[in-house]
């Protein structure tokens, strides 16, 4: 088990991959620097390599299945993830760390929109969908993160070995976000001095087709982690639009004792049956998802005993030597 692991998913990162490897290399020397490469066509690999970084694999083409794989083959006590186009500063790396380490937080969030961010990025529309995913995301789960799109984040190796990835591309931060926010985990905001990509380095990530993408794993997220909250939501909405429109059919009923409206009043009663059918559902659905929680506690406890035997056994494995 490594002390500390940088994982660095790169697709076509050759203008800069060298220098985040090396740069990585010098500010902490004691980690164990991975590239893992989502099938690059330029140098990618042959540049990460000559740095001295480990470099792996991973075909399937999207972020979120880079990050899968990394989370899934690397075991250490403290992940560093970065992103390979060297727009994030390795001196903010032993901060991130020592919050992971030393103060026991879970995630160790850089947080880029609390600095230089929105001078640097000369991309409007990334600016105003950060603000637009930040302040949507902190509202509906009631959190309080600073930068819920950033990509250079630690992690603690519960949080790893836990968190179950389903996102495929770029909408994997704001998943783990949300993941770290149900689960009641310890996130910490550990403001970093972000700048733009060099000269001749192209960001990977579609303005409107990723930022769709994110929007969506928002909705996704939270009927699947606040199902009383978005069901219920729903539910409110359609008994209103169906009390407003029978209430003209009542009080026509009243003043002449006929209904004369019988396919209106059809619908409004459909409409409330439906109503009524999410609001149970909504109910039903927030009961199972505490129960979700009791057991990702004790699956939570089975990591960490995990850990620590790992650990005493590394340690006991390398006073042999």
């Amino acid at each position: 088990m490594d002390k500390i692991a940088v994982l660095i998913p790169c697709y076509n990162e050759e203008k800069t991959v060298e220098k985040v490897v090396t740069d990585f290399k010098r500010v902490l020397p004691e980690a164990a620097i991975y590239v893992y490469d989502n099938n690059s066509t330029d140098n990618t690999v042959a540049l990460a390599k000559r740095a001295g970084a480990i470099v792996r694999h991973e075909y399937s083409q999207g972020k979120g299945n880079v990050i899968r794989r990394m989370f899934r083959e690397i075991e250490a006590e403290c992940y560093v993830m970065v992103d390979g186009d060297d727009t994030y500063p390795a001196e903010a790396a032993p901060d991130l760390v020592e919050g992971v380490l030393k103060r026991n937080a879970d995630m160790v969030v850089g947080d880029r929109l609390s600095s230089t961010y929105f001078e640097e990025n000369k991309r409007p529309f990334h600016n105003f969908g950060n603000s637009i995913v930040r302040w949507s995301i902190n509202t509906l789960f009631k959190s309080n993160i600073e930068d819920i799109m950033t990509g250079y984040r630690a992690f603690s190796y519960e949080f790893v070995k836990t968190y179950p990835v389903t996102s495929k591309g770029f909408e994997i931060e704001t998943e783990m976000t949300i993941h770290s926010v149900d689960k009641n985990m310890r996130v910490e905001n550990c403001v970093i001095e972000y700048r733009d990509r060099p000269e001749g380095s192209e960001s990977k990530l579609s303005t409107y087709s990723d930022g769709f993408k994110v929007i969506m794993t928002i909705v996704r997220l939270y009927k699947n982690y606040r199902p009383f909250g978005f069901f219920g939501m729903i539910s409110l909405i359609l008994a209103a639009l169906s009390t407003g429109f029978f209430i003209p059919v009542f009080l026509d009923f009243i003043q002449t004792g006929l209904v004369s409206k019988f396919p209106t009043l059809i619908v409004c009663g459909s409409v409330m049956v439906i109503a009524i059918l999410l609001f149970i559902a909504g109910v039903i659905l927030s009961s199972l998802r505490d129960r979700d929680k009791a057991d990702f506690e004790f699956k939570l406890n089975e990591v960490y005993q995990w850990k620590e035997r790992h650990k005493k056994a590394s340690k006991k494995a390398h006073l042999t030597k």
